[in-house]
């Protein structure tokens, strides 16, 4: 029979004691491990930009819900829409810190790698906004059913046409890249204007002419804006040069149809155009106030954020996940047609209502 020495009993209880503690240190930075009800809790918010109304406003109510709930948020995005490098060094930062989770609207399909390294390292990802694709690249996404928010304007502007031929102006995100907010707006607009569209998840496949239910259409063109006024300006001044009979412009967002309308302004074509949009931003909706633009749908970002905020404190001392909305791959945070020209049929919300319901 073998026999150990009490020195060497002792030796090895040490080494373990050693090891435990070693892994206890560990623990207290791992994104799985469980925080106490006083804990810090470490998040990352990672918008597109810093600059849009929209990411602003989220900022403030992620920072709000952050003051409720002991995060200790960090603030962080890409240098303009699209930068796709900029968030991942974001979301590398965050795995570095040993935080808990993460909020982002994600800026392409080129950080969801930095994602998955993320959720691998343990912290829970939610999208906020945008949904990437493929959803499951995240924990959940709380974003506005951007398809709904296209269909609702497309509604409303057939309403507006009654029948009239429609010469379509479609200024989308991007060229270059495909995200699931760029077509699902897109898309959602030709649906409910009546157009039949092919593949859902593609932009600029549909047939160029054709019917959009009680009247004829014609698309002139698909311009990229990156969700800015200058862009949207100068994507509709390319239009222009296309067809200068332009009766429909839809936009991705309000910066963009803002730009939009300038360049109609400029080139002396606002008359009889219906300028539509998404966001509902408190300038968006003085815009449609003014008359700029005819109608947009209302998204509520700081919405998104709060719950987003909420969610991974919960989750980090042990409480419950978020679900799907029934029947959707994400939670959806609400969506309202803001316009003062009201269509029959199409559910909608005055600017005055709009108004103590905006953002930014």
């Amino acid at each position: 029979m073998h026999f150990i020495t009490r020195t060497a009993r002792l030796s090895v209880a040490a080494v373990a004691l050693t090891g435990l503690l070693a892994l206890t240190a560990c623990g207290g930075s791992d994104g799985n491990s469980v925080a106490g009800a006083n804990d810090k809790i470490g998040v990352s918010l990672i918008t597109k930009d810093s600059s849009n109304p929209f990411f602003v406003a989220m900022q403030k109510g992620a920072k709000e819900e952050a003051a409720k709930n002991n995060v200790d948020l960090t603030v962080a995005s890409g240098k303009a829409d699209g930068d796709e490098q900029g968030q991942v060094q974001a979301i590398e930062n965050a795995i570095a810190q040993g935080q808990k989770g993460i909020l982002i609207t994600p800026n392409g399909p080129g950080v969801n790698s930095a994602i998955k390294k993320a959720r691998d390292a343990g912290l829970y990802v939610i999208a906020l906004d945008t949904p990437p694709d493929p959803a499951d690249t995240v924990d959940i996404t709380f974003a506005t059913d951007n398809f709904e928010a296209g269909k609702l304007i497309g509604q409303w502007t057939a309403k507006q046409l009654g029948g009239k031929p429609a010469t379509i102006a479609l200024l989308d995100l991007f060229n270059d890249k495909v995200v699931s907010v760029d077509y699902n707006r897109d898309q959602g607009f030709l649906t409910g204007l009546g157009v039949d569209t092919k593949d859902a998840k593609k932009n600029g496949d549909e047939a160029k002419s054709g019917s959009y239910g009680s009247g004829s259409y014609t698309i002139v063109c698909n311009e990229p804006t990156k969700g800015a006024e200058d862009g949207g300006r100068s994507a509709m001044e390319n239009c222009l040069t296309k067809n200068s009979n332009i009766n429909v412009v839809y936009t991705i967002n309000e910066p963009a149809a803002v730009g939009a309308y300038n360049a109609l302004k400029a080139a002396g074509k606002t008359s009889g155009v219906l300028v539509v949009s998404v966001d509902g931003g408190c300038a968006g909706v003085k815009s449609v106030k003014d008359g700029v633009i005819g109608a947009t749908s209302q998204q509520y970002p700081l919405k998104m954020a709060s719950l987003g905020v909420e969610s991974i404190a919960k989750i980090a001392r042990g409480g419950d996940k978020p679900k799907n909305s029934d029947g959707l791959d994400f939670f959806n945070t609400g969506v309202a047609l803001v316009t003062d020209k009201a269509a029959p049929g199409v559910t909608s919300i005055d600017t005055a209502k709009a108004g103590t319901l905006c953002w930014g």
